[in-house]
């Protein structure tokens, strides 16, 4: 233990090893998909931080670790933004600065037993916190919340139907900070266990308690996932036509093309509307197609879910409200517009939408539709759950980053979106991987990878009822910000205590001040 200290002391060791012990948790989300492993990944990071020999050290340790987690979640970003990867991690990495000084604040030395009864509770708080802020779209988005790593555990997607997301996120920080406690603090152990007991119990209780959302009716949606096409638009439209043809007579009741999967406006291109307006009625089925072009109604460039029926467009159109930073358009401009000189960020910035829509099928079919990254943001799934959408559907693209871990991070958040609503969630793609979920976020059907140009219909099981997510909203981040505001004014007025002068005692008095003896 002397030598690493000794190792440590030098500062770019330690930013080295802070880096590090930051990225370890990425290998708990695909493509590694480690799962168990975000239960004690933070476990090096926060041990480091508790070690620091001053409250500044510890801020640099966060600073560090946060940069190692946001480089590692989003190195495949790399082959298209270059050094500004770097930039963004950099100044995303900061947010957990705060967090490393709390880690030494709560747990160095050698804390009391209510010390760690309440890193317990503020430590995870601290980290949520951190997710609530970054998620804001301007940041880039929730894209690698820890809880997402918990996407095929059946409890902890039962805890998402109860608290979203945000609610295996604090549980499972939690858990590493108990798990610190035991490793670096034996003498500690009983607050320690207690926390992973209650933790135990917090996930019983949403196992037995929380509603299953009741399942009453099936429909088939086909997925239509073309595969690479270099060719061009028009190709990859004809590759789409062919493969989408393939599902005439299988009773299908919506089919679902990929994102950007139409290369024109279809006001402009009636030629287009009327081949798909044909594909309709030869398949029995409505289509969502999605239409990456410069409108002829209105300037700029969309991203827009748009229905085709067999008369043609049926007016049902969704634009796309929350975009790629970078990708679909440059965060100020004006100051950081040099991106696109040093990487593929977008030349111009996409339009945004206005608001979210629910669909409605010939069947009867009531669907949300959202677009790539806005399967991210869990408020947006809710929304469209409140608004009375029994089906959710994604259209995305993860063609520039095939060969990465993103097309599979991408396809489990969808697992997520449907277990915190209650309802199934369709993840088609152009390129892979596209994926249905059913209503508890339980995986149907096969997925179809990044080496598949193919069409698979699935069947659908359709559900009622509404989750304790879905009536209460982001509840765990309030509490997280409670937990914290307590604490900060606790520890507050305990330094004040500590600091506030000692009150005067007794003033001594004098012999002349004495009263004099009888007979003097």
């Amino acid at each position: 233990m002397k030598t690493l200290n000794q190792w440590l002391a030098s500062p770019w060791r330690r930013a080295v090893a802070a880096t590090l012990a930051g990225a370890l948790p990425v290998l708990a989300f695909p493509a590694p998909g480690l799962w168990w492993f975000a239960h004690v990944a933070l476990v090096p990071w926060i041990l480091l931080a508790r070690g620091a020999p001053t409250g500044r050290r510890a801020l640099r340790d966060g600073w560090w670790g946060g940069f190692g987690f946001m480089l590692a979640m989003h190195h495949w970003l790399l082959p298209n933004l270059h050094v500004f990867t770097f930039v963004i991690a950099v100044l995303l990495g900061a947010l957990w600065a705060p967090w490393g000084w709390l880690v030494r604040r709560l747990l160095g030395g050698v804390p009391s037993g209510r010390a760690v009864a309440a890193a317990l509770l503020v430590l995870p708080s601290g980290w949520l916190a951190i997710e609530l802020v970054r998620s804001w779209q301007g940041l880039g988005g929730p894209w690698g919340v820890l809880g997402a790593s918990q996407w095929q555990v059946e409890p902890a997607l039962r805890l998402a139907s109860v608290g979203g997301i945000w609610l295996p996120s604090f549980l499972i920080v939690a858990v590493n900070v108990a798990v610190a406690v035991l490793v670096a603090l034996r003498q500690a152990w009983v607050p320690a266990v207690a926390g992973l007991a209650l933790v135990a119990v917090a996930a019983s209780a949403a196992w037995v308690w929380s509603p299953r959302p009741g399942t009453d009716d099936h429909v088939a949606v086909a997925v239509v996932q073309p595969g690479v096409v270099t060719a061009g638009a028009e190709a990859r439209f004809a590759r789409e036509e062919r493969l989408t043809r393939e599902l005439a007579g299988r009773d299908v009741d919506l089919i679902v093309w990929g994102e950007s999967s139409v290369g024109f406006d279809l006001a402009a291109r009636t030629d287009l509307a009327h081949r798909l307006a044909a594909l309709s009625r030869e398949t029995g089925a409505e289509i969502l197609v999605n239409v990456d072009a410069r409108r002829v109604d209105r300037p700029g460039i969309y991203k827009s879910s748009v229905l085709v029926g067999p008369e043609g467009l049926t007016g049902d159109r969704y634009d796309k409200m929350r975009l790629v930073p970078f990708g679909e358009y440059i965060p100020a401009r004006s100051l950081l517009g040099w991106a696109t000189s040093v990487g593929k960020a977008a030349g111009e910035d996409r339009m945004r939408g206005t608001r979210q829509v629910v669909m409605e099928s010939g069947g009867g079919l009531r669907f949300g539709p959202m677009v790539c990254f806005e399967t991210a943001f869990p408020d947006m799934s809710r929304s469209l759950a409140e608004d009375g959408a029994d089906l959710l559907l994604a259209q995305s693209s993860t063609s520039t980053f095939q060969q990465s871990w993103a097309p599979g991070q991408h396809a489990s958040l969808a697992a997520l979106r449907a277990a915190e609503t209650g309802r199934p969630m369709v993840h088609a793609t152009l390129t892979g991987v596209s994926a249905v979920y059913g209503p508890s976020g339980q995986r149907i059907g096969p997925w179809l990878g990044t080496d598949a140009s193919t069409t698979q219909v699935y069947e659908v099981p359709l559900a009622h009822g509404t989750t304790p997510y879905v009536r209460f909203g982001d509840w765990p981040p309030r509490v997280a910000l409670l937990i914290l505001a307590s604490w900060a004014v606790t520890a507050a007025v305990v330094r004040l205590r500590r600091t506030a002068p000692a009150p005067p005692g007794p003033r001594a008095r004098t012999a002349h001040e004495w009263p004099a003896r009888p007979g003097r």
